[in-house]
């Protein structure tokens, strides 16, 4: 299945023989340090900056009804955000891994989003819409 939003991403997640748990981060753009007057113009006109990790939540995927109430969810508890970065991890049959198991790899996706490398993510927009990061 192509995964083009996240509803699709929750479907997927659901339909894996093994139990899932989402690891979620919530990230807001901003403008490096010193930027070029190219860049703050970018920036300005909603393009370009920094991704910078603002929360970050793991769930199963029968903790989240849709990307709707996600949304909504993280409204209540972050600053605006810009980017999702969702990944997951694979459990048995019927348990999915503890939130114990996931602060490790949620901590890992913090740092490499930090450092700019997106694999083994897939991002999200505002809308719930896969985009390519760069």
């Amino acid at each position: 299945m192509m995964i083009s939003n996240f509803d699709d991403l929750l479907a997927t997640a659901r339909q894996q023989p093994s139990a899932q748990r989402l690891l979620l981060v919530f990230a807001t753009a901003a403008l490096p340090d010193n930027p070029t007057p190219q860049q703050r113009h970018g920036f300005e006109q909603g393009a370009g900056g920094a991704l910078l990790p603002a929360m970050c939540v793991e769930k199963t995927p029968d903790e989240i009804i849709d990307f709707e109430s996600l949304k909504h969810e993280a409204a209540q508890f972050t600053t605006p955000w810009q980017v999702v970065f969702v990944s997951s991890m694979s459990g048995s049959v019927t348990d999915a891994p503890s939130s114990a198991e996931a602060e490790p790899a949620l901590q890992h996706m913090v740092d490499a989003i930090k450092s700019g490398v997106f694999a083994n993510m897939v991002a999200f927009n505002v809308e719930g819409n896969a985009i390519v990061v760069e």
